[in-house]
């Protein structure tokens, strides 16, 4: 599913109303974001086409053309392009190739640039937390500018994170999303409560990748 489809119009007037509802209580600035994936694994597209094209040559000379090298190779070769295409434009078998690792990797650096993207690192008091939803990689990465960390650890925002994840699987991504919002929001409150002077300082709307 597309991220722009991931949430109906419903959810997303759920979350927003959920964002605004912590914003009420801390100087905090709370952000979702949704993209489809958080890297194209161009190098797992080209193993896996490899690695497919091989198999399927393997077995095209094995029944039709009495186990030859000399048909296996250029089958095989022709046949690359092709398969890496198909492993690029299927997210289930090119995720077979990708490792898990690499997958925590790219999400982890996709989520700190949208941070900065999406100018969270910009809040007066650097108090910005965006929830980060990659789709692709299944995964949601929680992250904080500065002023979050020196009450809140990293470890603190993986737990959030957890919950988050676990429900995308589950289909209860929204239910899940805005429960882990306000829980935040409880910390953010105690440390950053709101001030007179505060302002809305980022969207509440959902930010599609």
């Amino acid at each position: 599913m597309k991220a722009a489809m991931f949430f109906s119009e419903a959810e997303k007037t759920r979350i927003s109303a959920a964002i605004k509802s912590v914003e009420k209580k801390t100087s905090g600035e709370v952000a979702v974001m949704v993209v489809d994936s958080s890297d194209t694994y161009p190098e797992a597209a080209i193993l896996g086409g490899i690695l497919l094209a091989g198999l399927l040559a393997l077995l095209a000379t094995d029944l039709l053309l009495n186990d030859s090298l000399w048909h296996f190779v250029p089958i095989a070769f022709v046949l690359s392009l092709p398969a890496s295409w198909l492993l690029a434009k299927t997210p289930a078998l090119l995720r077979l190739f990708i490792a898990q690792a690499r997958l925590e990797e790219r999400l982890r650096n996709r989520a700190l640039m949208a941070f900065y993207e999406q100018g969270l690192h910009r809040t007066r008091a650097n108090t910005g937390v965006l929830f980060f939803l990659s789709l692709f990689e299944r995964r949601v990465w929680v992250l904080a500018d500065e002023g979050i960390y020196q009450k809140i650890t990293q470890e603190d925002l993986a737990t959030y994170a957890t919950e988050v994840a676990a429900a995308v699987k589950n289909g209860r991504a929204c239910e899940v999303l805005c429960q882990e919002i306000e829980k935040v929001g409880a910390v953010l409150a105690e440390h950053f409560p709101i001030t007179d002077d505060d302002t809305n300082e980022l969207s509440d709307q959902v930010i599609i990748g």
